[in-house]
């Protein structure tokens, strides 16, 4: 919206007219970070207009309006009418703040991002009608809602057009595709089948999705699609039964169990990603324990730890049986260790084999990186001919880096 009406784009560390800071509330310090942000902005640029969107700013407003330097902080459904709030550049005098309740949120607007990558990140859902002890995404993104399939495949085709060869999509919670103002319109497997169809896409990766509504017809689906890579990240969030039904969540393990071994009957090649959450109130030495054992007996692939963190407004922050922070950090150690040998035994595993590699813009010391369809990451010296070109290639050893290094002498370019 802005570069349709004359602004220009400009990176962070230059001077600026105009800061757009968009922020999270889940993950650890995001609060904090916005304040740093906003210094470093007013540091190279002290007279720019400062905006902040996000889910931050859906929740504590009154907050961020404290920071000095903020002009105008908007919520969830007013970030969409940004330029109606900037009449001018001038600094203000107090922050202005707009602002709806969360529950008249129930607008889905379809956007995607594409920057200086080679794959583009299609938004297909927002918002979240779970209700997870610990979380405060509901309450910042407002109730589950998406696009239609006709809205989400001319986005797919705006994209093919600019060139670009992977698509991720997106969304709160993703699987939960379909549904607007309560009702559900369509599914989440219907949209896969039908992305699937788009010329000039070569990938479509799904992003994070929920175990329970991971069904087995998405993943045989996917096992034989023409474009949707073998790659799932499904939350697990805790390897606990105990701990699984405090956090409120929708499955318990051997759910989830069932889930990773039906990915692995029909993709073996697959990579399974997996979110875990340490330290939530009650869970013991002994929960934490059965969570490390279970995650370990799993043909999974790395995970993502996450340091369970007290939100306002949730029901765990009232929970009893607090988990010392030190434990806490013990703990995500623990778990962050197991997930580089996880990932180490994953691409030891296809050393050998033959695969397709996607190689991305950066120019890392004189080396470039690129994923495979399975998300193994690979590098190779920087030849800029091959940027955003799939290109199949064999496997070699991991290096020092968990990384594998590859060479082009076989190397055929697919057109």
């Amino acid at each position: 919206m802005f570069l349709e009406n004359g602004f220009a784009k400009t990176e962070f560390d230059q001077p600026a007219d105009v800061y757009l800071i968009n922020t999270c509330s889940v993950t650890e310090n995001a609060d904090r970070e916005c304040k740093r942000i906003v210094r470093s902005a007013l540091d190279v640029s002290p007279d720019a207009f400062v905006v902040i969107v996000g889910c931050y700013a859906q929740l504590k407003p009154e907050e961020i309006a404290k920071i000095e330097g903020v002009d105008l902080v908007l919520g969830a459904s007013e970030k969409f009418k940004i330029l109606n709030y900037i009449k001018d550049l001038e600094k203000r005098s107090h922050t202005e703040i707009h602002s709806c309740e969360i529950s008249e949120v129930n607008e889905f607007i379809p956007s995607f991002s594409h920057g200086d990558r080679t794959r583009a990140f299609l938004k297909v859902q927002d918002g979240c009608d779970y209700t997870c002890s610990y979380c405060t995404i509901p309450l910042a993104r407002g109730a589950s809602r998406s696009g239609n399939i006709e809205q989400v495949l001319k986005q797919a085709r705006d994209i093919a057009v600019l060139g670009v060869k992977e698509i991720v999509l997106t969304g709160v919670n993703i699987g939960d595709f379909g549904l607007n103002n309560g009702k559900r319109e369509n599914d989440f497997f219907s949209l896969v089948k039908a992305l699937d169809e788009v010329e000039g896409i070569e990938r479509f990766r799904i992003s994070s999705i929920e175990p329970n509504l991971l069904t087995d017809e998405i993943i045989g689906f996917v096992s034989t699609s023409k474009r949707f890579v073998p790659h799932f990240h499904v939350p697990l969030q805790s390897g606990s039964d105990k701990i699984l039904k405090r956090m409120r969540r929708r499955y318990l393990r051997d759910l989830y169990v069932e889930r990773v071994n039906k990915i692995k009957t029909v993709m073996p090649h697959a990579c399974i990603g997996v979110d875990v959450i340490v330290g939530f109130p009650g869970e013991t030495e002994e929960d934490f324990l059965e969570t490390y054992n279970f995650i370990n007996g799993l043909d999974v692939s790395y995970l993502h730890v996450f340091t369970y963190s007290e939100r306002a407004n949730t029901d765990a922050v009232a929970m009893k049986e607090i988990v010392p922070i030190p434990v806490r950090k013990q703990r995500n150690k623990m778990l962050r260790t197991l997930s580089v040998k996880k990932q180490r035994f994953f691409y030891e595993q296809h050393s050998g084999s033959m695969r397709t590699v996607l190689f991305e813009a950066d120019n890392d010391h004189g080396m470039m990186h690129g994923f495979t369809d399975n998300y193994i990451k690979v590098k190779t010296t920087y030849d800029p001919s091959l940027i955003n070109k799939l290109i199949p290639v064999q496997l070699s050893a991991v290096d020092a880096d968990g990384i594998i290094t590859i060479n082009f002498h076989e190397a055929v370019e697919i057109t």
